[in-house]
């Protein structure tokens, strides 16, 4: 059974879809906005993402953007949209998409895209990363070091996960809290807290050390050469 992800805010439309492509026996969830998608991507896998571009509170370039760069899933990503121009299509292929469905369109074409897609085969999985001693799967948020399963709760895995995309630069701790708590900090200082913790998980029962102060420019992870 195909398992298909619609992220569409119209409701009227995503019912009509969903009510298509369950009679072909697709398994359908639905999301209504671009933020609730990657939660259910974070939780689940997918065969292929449908999604809408103007959404409220993440749009769909934003989104396919985060799937590829932050969550790092190869899943197949088709758009919808009335947006029809040339620079509306570079958007959304530079975004992450692998194929563009100008509304209105026919629920029959877009069945004979999401097969197309799926003919061709998934691409190459990039949910997995290797970087020096460390092997991330963002998928699942796990990491290994040396092969040794590390566990990490998620704002752990978070804060590597940020240091291993900016290695071997270092990132300011504003950097750092801005992405964990963009509301605000819960607490005096959390972020000490939690880079302690990591070290403790990290690099105590290692030779050396990942996780470095850099004196004035926050921390960043020391991947040996």
């Amino acid at each position: 059974m195909i398992k298909v992800l619609l992220v569409e805010d119209d409701k009227q439309l995503s019912a009509s879809l969903a009510d298509y492509l369950t009679e072909l026996d697709y398994d359908v969830d639905f999301a209504f906005n671009g933020k609730s998608a990657l939660t259910l991507l974070g939780e689940d896998s997918y065969d292929v993402v449908i999604m809408d571009v103007s959404m409220p509170i993440l749009d769909g370039l934003d989104t396919a953007y985060a799937i590829r760069h932050d969550q790092h899933l190869d899943v197949p990503i088709i758009f919808l949209t009335a947006r029809d121009t040339l620079e509306d299509k570079l958007a959304g292929f530079k975004s992450g998409a692998d194929d563009y469905l100008v509304k209105p369109f026919s629920s029959e074409e877009l069945v004979c895209r999401i097969e197309a897609i799926l003919q061709r085969g998934k691409l190459v999985n990039n949910a997995i990363q290797t970087l020096g001693e460390l092997t991330f799967n963002h998928q699942l948020h796990q990491v290994q070091r040396e092969g040794t399963h590390i566990e990490l709760d998620d704002i752990q895995f978070q804060i590597l996960s940020l240091l291993a995309k900016h290695a071997p630069s270092p990132i300011s701790r504003i950097g750092l809290e801005d992405h964990l708590w963009p509301e605000g900090l819960p607490e005096s200082d959390p972020l000490r807290t939690h880079i302690y913790r990591l070290r403790q998980k990290l690099d105590k029962p290692f030779k050396h050390n990942l996780v470095v102060t850099v004196h004035g420019k926050g921390y960043r992870l020391a991947i040996p050469q």
